[in-house]
């Protein structure tokens, strides 16, 4: 027996908060290199005295946060409120060299606005709206209660207090823009990823119906032979005087053919389905007639619940009748003693539910509910019933809902527009 090798799912993709804080680790090296440059330059090549001990503490701290992160982030998992903090810590730093080199009058105080920008791009809204008012509040501290930098008369300069207040008013608003066009810039792009892996799965799926179709036809079409020489062996059994003389042998004969009949039947909505010509012609038939028609079909007992009112003329749709069947074969396959089948009409949608008293859906095929092969039954081949039924709603425009009711038991809902199936004269 041919033995086919695992696939192995490929391994997760690094979790996109530990890659933003893998970046904000190599871009706080970076500012640690270019403000001890700076302080060298300043200090010793400019001449201007800077308190040059406290600022190196104040790096020496950035590159043991550094460290401390770069050891721990293997072993835990990176949150928004994790990087909240690391951008806070670096606004704090950021607030102490300002404040012992000068405050509002260093040029360097417009690095604020990298913090504000880095937040609307990595954080969630509140987390950057707060980080707005930290640096907000962070920028009035160093205008009003740092201390003046002792400068060489050829650099002496002073700002008026009202050209202060306008640069943190300026700050607090470029501030405010940044945040509220990038946070919307942000969302509209998740937006279009999730609608993109949306299509994406999609895309997938109905490769897996086309692949599916292909098998299923290709059956059919092998099956169509030995049903038929069945049924000619059938019938001439049937006409055979020791069986005629045999009330339950010729019963029994009788259930055969209507058993291959059904299955012939199947094998025509097969084809059907794949868009084969089988000889038959569109069936016009009534929605009423179709739903009956169908309940008549299954082989077990289902109560049929008419809240259709005036009935609509329709062409049946074989995928439509083979989707409810399935229904209500995984209904019975679920343990189900009475089985509810409901139509009704809501502002030209059809609305079908499907109730029964079995053992209802696991938690896990509701979670993965119209996904191929999602089933809590071991057999081969199990859980493409709801798969179908939720491709062949949303080939219709129609949708599939399932739930589990309160007092046992589940119950799937159909809904498709009655134009899907209306029958257009013309």
């Amino acid at each position: 027996m041919a033995t086919h090798p695992i696939r192995l799912p490929p391994p997760a993709p690094e979790d996109a908060a530990a890659r933003n804080m893998r970046q904000l680790v190599l871009l706080r090296w970076l500012a640690v290199g270019g403000q001890c440059a700076t302080i060298l330059t300043v200090h010793y090549g400019l001449g201007i005295q800077l308190p040059v001990a406290p600022m190196a503490v104040v790096l020496a701290a950035l590159v043991m946060l550094n460290v401390m992160t770069g050891l721990g982030h293997p072993h835990w998992p990176v949150t928004n409120f994790q990087l909240f903090g690391a951008l806070v810590c670096d606004v704090v730093a950021l607030t102490v060299q300002l404040h012992l080199s000068g405050g509002a009058a260093n040029p360097f105080v417009s690095l604020y606005l990298l913090q504000v920008v880095m937040g609307a791009v990595l954080l969630h809204a509140w987390s950057s709206w707060a980080l707005v008012g930290i640096t907000s509040a962070a920028f009035a501290i160093v205008a009003l209660a740092s201390p003046p930098l002792n400068l060489p008369p050829w650099l002496a300069t002073s700002l008026s207090p009202a050209y202060i207040l306008g640069l943190w008013c300026n700050f607090v608003l470029a501030a405010v823009l940044l945040v509220l066009f990038v946070t919307r810039i942000a969302a509209n792009l998740r937006s279009r990823d999730a609608h993109l892996a949306a299509m994406r799965q999609r895309a997938a799926e109905e490769d897996h119906i086309i692949r599916m179709g292909l098998l299923a036809s290709g059956a059919a079409h092998e099956l169509g032979t030995p049903l038929s020489s069945i049924s000619v062996l059938l019938g001439d059994w049937k006409s055979e005087p020791a069986i005629r003389r045999e009330p339950r042998l010729a019963a029994e004969v009788d259930e055969m053919q209507a058993e291959v009949m059904r299955c012939k039947s199947i094998v025509s909505g097969i084809l059907f389905a794949a868009g084969e010509v089988t000889g038959e012609a569109p069936e016009r038939t009534t929605l009423r007639r179709f739903l009956t028609g169908i309940v008549a079909a299954w082989p077990g007992r289902v109560l049929f619940e008419d809240r259709l009112g005036d009935d609509r003329p329709i062409v049946a749709d074989r995928a439509l009748g083979q989707a409810l069947t399935n229904l209500l074969d995984n209904a019975a396959e679920a343990g189900a003693s009475a089985i509810t089948l409901t139509a009704g009409l809501e502002d030209g949608i059809v609305v079908m539910s499907v109730r029964d008293d079995g053992n209802g859906f696991s938690a896990e095929v509701l979670a993965a509910l119209g996904r191929p092969y999602n089933s809590s039954k071991d057999r081969k081949g199990a859980g493409l019933g709801l798969f179908l039924a939720t491709n062949v709603l949303r080939t219709l425009g129609g949708t599939l809902q399932a739930r589990n009711l309160g007092n046992g038991g589940a119950e799937t809902v159909l809904r498709l527009p009655i134009a899907s199936l209306a029958l257009t004269t013309a």
